[in-house]
């Protein structure tokens, strides 16, 4: 920026410069400089300082009332404090007058934020301590004054007696609002229809004051435009501001040179990981001969960022050969590759959960996430290897291996399992929440379950052959993926499946759930869900019991043991069912890192294809949150309202996230 007719800096390198003479010269008196002589006698360390010389800085006389300005003379000799009394330090106050009639807070604001006297006014100071800090804040509130268009601004600092005791004083005279009376854009004409919305983009106007910083953002947003228009290779010249210090106005002219319209051309990458050029351009969101847009380019560097393996991404902008092209040239830094992940967990009916992972991310480039996990509980083992390649064929679009072994032991039945599972699925993420995401796949499973007769309670042990193709499609409308506070979701599960146990037999089996989410003041949010699910073409008892729907939980009706709703065996044992219907209310309430919420959950679970809304199950209970940085962690206690035999009091469930 090119500012001309702006004055107020001289008189002050006049005073440095007196300053500075002063201290050479003390003595009226022209001396010879010579050699110093050797000192006559031993110095004594016991031996008394000489006193203070005196600075030339006044201390305000406090028999005085009226205030006195920092070595302004009255009539004769300005008054001088006592050598002595230059270094005692005092308490003082600090007064700004002269802005009280300006339109402007932020001046007040930033003043107060960088202001030396301010931030130490809780301490004494001497008058020599004083002296610079009043100097000092006098330039910061000139300087503060002129960038928000008071070219004329001026500040007197002095020091007085108050009732309270020493008052620092800043007069301002602002003077003046200076305003442009033109501003011009060289060189904009030349984007041709895109320029009227460009001129549009730069928002400072003729007639608007002459704010420094507004200028510079004015700037950065027409850059933005140009880019976001297509013209990647434009370029903006100089500010120049000429100031008119009798009109008391401004003139700004700030070329522009637009350049050709430009088209996408290549990618090309250096760096680590080694992406290649196909893959970036598999997450970019724009293909060769599209049109150019700095918005796709800054969103490109963005979502290489997320994939997690990069650090810092450089995208380059060059001119292709034609003139017509712009060519991306990007280069990668790597991001740690490998993860070691842990988990702790607790639900009653549950029992204890300890899970740990080890994670290459990039074992396959580019993207191929390779993951061991294993679950020791309880009541639960596993063991699992996945394969996860994110970006696969398409931006957002996931593909998943996985091969697992594992054991459950639960009340209601007793299963090892081997299941193999393969799927595509669109998925959502912190930086880009997905309105709609889907998966679909295909599953096999051999497992070796132990449940009961019903009408007996006799134990019996089978072993089923599952083939199933899930998919799923939901809706987020929310706002957040872990702690949501407006908004809705909805999401519905489909699975086919052919099972084989003596003779083979098909069913259907889905899932509907539905949440929403309305916040009712700063700090609270009301929360609430519904669940319903069927299973049609097959008889409850010919289901696999791991296949089955259970109700009661930490996840589902709170207040009662995990899969501890609906209909039992002789034993007291859960059985499993072919339908279920869910619903939970909550009150989310927060008090800074922590939360309270109340909770109201009911669920019925049936043995038939449609749930039985007469056999409703009520728990209610009060939870604790504690909203780390990287979600909620919860901890809720529910009690059951019709408690059945069997039941427990209390239940108690402690994970990571809101309970839906």
């Amino acid at each position: 920026m090119v500012c001309r007719g702006v004055g107020g800096r001289g008189p002050h390198a006049l005073v440095l410069a007196v300053a500075a003479v002063g201290l050479l010269a003390p003595d009226a008196s022209a001396q010879e400089i010579g050699p110093p002589e050797p000192p006559s006698a031993e110095i004594d360390p016991t031996a008394p300082l000489d006193a203070m010389p005196d600075l030339g800085v006044d201390w305000p006389d406090l028999d005085e009332a009226p205030a006195q300005q920092i070595n302004s003379e009255a009539e004769g000799q300005p008054s001088r404090a006592p050598a002595d009394d230059l270094g005692a330090e005092r308490r003082y106050s600090v007064v700004v007058t002269g802005l009280e009639n300006l339109d402007d807070p932020r001046i007040r604001e930033r003043f107060d934020a960088g202001s030396t006297l301010q931030a130490d006014r809780q301490r004494t100071a001497n008058a020599a301590q004083l002296d610079r800090r009043a100097r000092a804040d006098a330039e910061l509130l000139g300087e503060l004054l002129r960038a928000r268009g008071y070219y004329d601004a001026v500040v007197t600092p002095s020091i007085g007696q108050s009732q309270d005791g020493i008052e620092v004083r800043l007069a301002a005279r602002p003077g003046s609002l200076y305003r442009f009376s033109d501003v011009r854009l060289p060189g904009i004409e030349q984007a041709g229809e895109d320029a009227t919305a460009l001129r549009q983009s730069f928002a400072v106007q003729p007639g608007e004051p002459v704010i420094a910083e507004d200028v510079i953002a004015a700037g950065v947003a027409l850059k933005v435009a140009l880019g976001r228009s297509g013209y990647a290779l434009a370029e903006i010249g100089e500010q120049d501001i000429e100031i008119d210090d009798e009109a008391r106005t401004a003139r700004l002219v700030l070329p522009v040179s637009p350049g050709p319209v430009q088209q996408f051309g290549q990618i090309t990458v250096t760096g680590k990981p080694p992406f290649s050029a196909a893959h970036v351009q598999r997450i970019a969101r724009f293909k060769p001969g599209e049109r150019f847009r700095q918005s796709r380019v800054d969103d490109l560097r963005r979502a290489l960022i997320a994939t997690g393996l990069v650090a810092s991404a450089e995208v380059r902008v060059t001119p292709a050969a034609d003139g017509r092209a712009v060519n991306l040239q990007v280069h990668l830094e790597p991001a740690p590759m490998r993860t070691i992940a842990g988990e702790l967990g607790y639900g009653t009916g549950e029992g204890a959960r300890a899970e740990a992972s080890w994670q290459h991310r990039n074992f396959f480039n580019p993207e191929g996430a390779l993951t061991v996990r294993g679950v020791v509980g309880t009541q639960e083992q596993l063991a699992a290897v996945s394969l996860r390649r994110n970006n696969f064929r398409a931006r957002d679009q996931a593909l998943n291996l996985q091969a697992s072994a594992g054991h459950v032991d639960r009340k209601a039945y007793e299963a090892r399992t081997l299941r193999l599972l393969g799927s595509i699925e669109r998925q959502s993420n912190f930086i880009w929440q997905k309105s709609w995401t889907w998966s679909i796949g295909a599953e096999l499973i051999a497992s070796d379950e132990r449940d009961t007769i019903a009408a007996t309670g006799e134990e019996r042990r089978r072993t089923f052959f599952i083939g199933a193709i899930p998919g799923s499609l939901t809706y987020d409308g929310t706002d957040d993926l872990l702690d949501p506070t407006q908004g809705f979701r909805l999401g519905g599960r489909v699975s086919p499946e052919l099972s084989m146990q003596g003779s083979a037999f098909g069913y259907v089996a889905t899932q509907v759930d539905a949440s929403a989410y309305r916040s009712l003041g700063s700090n609270v949010v009301g929360a609430g869900r519904v669940r319903l699910g069927s299973i049609l073409g097959a008889e409850r008892d010919r289901i696999a019991p791991s296949r089955r729907f259970y109700s009661g939980g930490g996840g589902s009706v709170r207040g009662y043991g995990y899969q501890r709703l609906g209909p039992r065996d002789v034993n007291g044992d859960p059985i499993g069912g072919r339908s279920l219907a869910e619903f939970s209310l909550e009150t989310r309430v927060r008090f800074g890192t922590f939360g309270v919420v109340p909770f109201l959950d009911g669920g019925t679970l049936s043995t038939g294809a449609l749930p039985s809304l007469k056999d409703w199950q009520f728990g209610v209970g009060l939870g604790a949150r504690y909203y780390s940085s990287f979600g909620p962690i919860r901890i809720d206690v529910g009690t059951p309202l019709n408690r059945q035999d069997g039941d427990s009091r209390i239940a108690v469930t402690v994970s990571l996230g809101q309970a839906f």
